[in-house]
């Protein structure tokens, strides 16, 4: 059987789940009833489906009539650059999608730079061809500028070029949507350019574990590519793990992708990828090799976390109220289980009930916290930190490269407030009234700079950021420059008590909300923190006066969820996160207290 291995790469939004749709529903795979009314089959995750992205890479495949074709899709955002350096390791040649209006993006720079390390032949597919503002010529310039900036050989920046618009499931050689019909001539170009997988069947079984997940009856599933020889169910294998220690198990599932769905077969060969089940205690970027002649295969190395959070057991006076697992043992499984399948997470213990967890970015370690809560865990977590590292000697701090899109109106605030954080202005250009910033930034000074990026640009800004490289902190960094408006004591929020406070500046809450004292319950319009009362009630009396009933208007309170509290959040405060509610807090919830430690005092 003909076999061809390609990954789909691309920016956030760019169309990568859409176009995977396409093709599974042109090849005539069969679909579940769900997966059939779906409109992004791939994004199976609750999150995924919220947010609109690619979190979790995931394996499909396609049958023409002579040829198997697995595709795995990949995660867009640099946060999880993690899955995406893992999952490359398997194809032999990439789908490299660009939005046909907007161009090539920070993360299409990324992805595409971790395929071409690799080696593996890139199709580059034009995308959106349909929209309204198309430019495809200028998409396909910017992209071949993105592979000699890259330092693309000759021969793979002279790649092939299909244009596309994955939405209505057409493709064809040529920026002509009435000339296109359906998405074969993207097939055509798989066939034709993307070559066989290498690996010899003759040889012994070197398979290397890409993915972990876990199956009620099956137990720990290893998903990978085998590079040379014969997988059978039921065989007995060796697994060597990262230190190069052995073990023979004997393989109780083999199965591998026919559509979405994990079919049992009885033998795979060279080049495919598949699922196998038996080996309780294997992990990502260890090798399955054979019984008899058993060779390790080079592990997969991942670029270091950037960020680091404490996570903690929640103490709250509202501790154990609204979360089924809140102790100390039972979040610190649920972390450890973590890094099993996110090869890019660090955790490591601290204190008793903490634990330092590292992470690619805020986003990455946002949507670990996200998941958590949703499963029914409660905790608390710090403020994110960057991750120092000593080269040479010297301490350097992680610096992101950030690209900005804004009308030309806003472009002086967002140059005024990038440069207020450190950040250096690397290029600037305006094209039809849209000014391009390009900034190199430390990652500390982005903290809390999203929100504030909206509302300067009235939410017509678009922000992008990946990781430069490490380099001397610029220091001078200020404390935050408004202070907290904080519950003082424990209760039901008021109006009235709402309305006397509002005035001091930015509610988080709406009446009826269960506060405690301690509670960051707004943020203060001046630098300090200030104990409010918003839980005061109008004392009643027989007494009525002329002003008595006037309306008195209450101003939208700003909902925090749980991105805008990991960024409003400074040194002296935590995030207490359960599945019901995300609160902000002070570490000392005593007045008094948190005086004698902002003092320098012990608590």
């Amino acid at each position: 059987m003909n076999l061809r291995n390609i990954a789909i790469i691309a920016h956030v939004d760019h169309g990568k789940t859409t176009l995977v749709d396409a093709l599974l529903r042109q090849s005539k795979t069969k679909l579940s009833k769900e997966q059939d009314a779906a409109t992004a089959i791939m994004d199976s995750n609750d999150l995924e489906k919220e947010r609109g992205i690619t979190i979790f890479s995931k394996n499909a495949s396609v049958r023409l009539p002579d040829t198997k074709i697995n595709i795995i899709d990949t995660p867009g955002h640099a946060d999880f650059g993690g899955e995406v350096e893992r999952v490359l390791s398997m194809a032999d040649g990439c789908l490299l999608l660009v939005d046909a209006q907007e161009g090539p993006m920070p993360q299409t720079r990324f992805v595409l730079k971790k395929a071409l390390a690799l080696g593996l032949k890139v199709i580059v597919v034009i995308n959106k061809i349909d929209k309204p503002n198309a430019r495809p010529q200028f998409a396909l310039d910017k992209t071949f500028e993105l592979f000699l900036d890259l330092g693309a050989s000759d021969e793979i920046a002279n790649f092939p070029v299909i244009y596309a618009a994955a939405r209505l499931g057409k493709a064809g050689l040529k920026p002509d949507l009435d000339a296109m019909t359906d998405i074969t001539p993207l097939f055509d170009a798989i066939m034709q350019y993307i070559p066989k997988p290498t690996g010899d069947k003759t040889k012994p079984l070197q398979m290397l574990t890409v993915t972990i997940s876990g199956d009620n009856f099956k137990g720990r599933l290893a998903t990978g590519r085998i590079h040379n020889g014969v997988l059978k169910a039921g065989q007995e294998i060796m697994h060597i793990n990262r230190t190069g220690q052995m073990k023979k198990y004997r393989l109780t599932s083999l199965t591998s992708f026919e559509g979405l769905a994990k079919v049992e077969i009885p033998e795979a060969e060279a080049g495919d990828i598949v699922t196998i089940a038996g080996i309780p205690d294997v992990n990502i970027g260890e090798t399955v090799a054979d019984i008899g002649n058993p060779v390790a295969l080079p592990t997969i190395t991942i670029e270091e976390p950037t960020v680091k959070m404490t996570f903690m057991v929640n103490d709250s006076p509202f501790a154990g109220q609204e979360g089924k697992f809140s102790t100390s043992r039972q979040i610190r499984e649920r972390l450890y289980k973590e890094i099993e399948t996110d090869v890019a997470l660090r955790v490591a213990d601290s204190n008793e009930g903490k634990w330092v967890v590292s992470g690619r970015g805020e986003l990455h370690l946002a949507i670990l916290i996200e998941r958590m809560r949703r499963e029914g865990f409660e905790f608390q977590v710090s403020q994110p930190q960057v991750i120092n590292k000593e080269i040479n000697g010297k301490v350097l701090t992680p610096h992101e490269q950030v690209f900005v899109e804004v009308p030309d109106t806003y472009s002086g605030v967002v140059i005024q407030k990038m440069g207020g954080r450190r950040g250096l202005l690397q290029n600037m250009y305006s094209e039809n009234g849209i000014t391009f910033l390009e900034f190199i930034i430390p990652t500390r000074g982005l903290f809390g700079y999203r929100t504030e990026f909206l509302s300067d640009t009235r939410g017509l800004g678009i922000i992008n950021t990946i990781f430069a490289d490490y380099q001397p902190d610029p220091g001078g960094w200020g404390d935050r420059k408004l202070g907290s408006l904080v519950a003082h004591e424990d209760g039901v929020t008021n109006l009235y008590g709402l309305l006397n406070v509002q005035d001091r500046g930015t509610l988080f809450f709406g009446p009826a909300s269960k506060v405690y004292a301690g509670q960051v319950v707004g943020q203060n319009s001046r630098g300090e923190d200030i104990r409010v009362n918003v839980c005061k009630t109008k004392q009643l009396s027989n007494m009525r006066s002329k002003g008595d009933g006037g309306a008195e208007h209450f101003n939208t309170p700003r909902i925090m969820n749980l991105e805008d509290a990991l960024e409003y959040i400074g040194e002296d405060e935590l995030v207490e996160v359960t599945p019901e509610n995300i609160r902000i807090r002070k570490i000392a919830l005593d007045e008094n207290e948190a005086r004698r430690l902002a003092k320098g005092g012990k608590a």
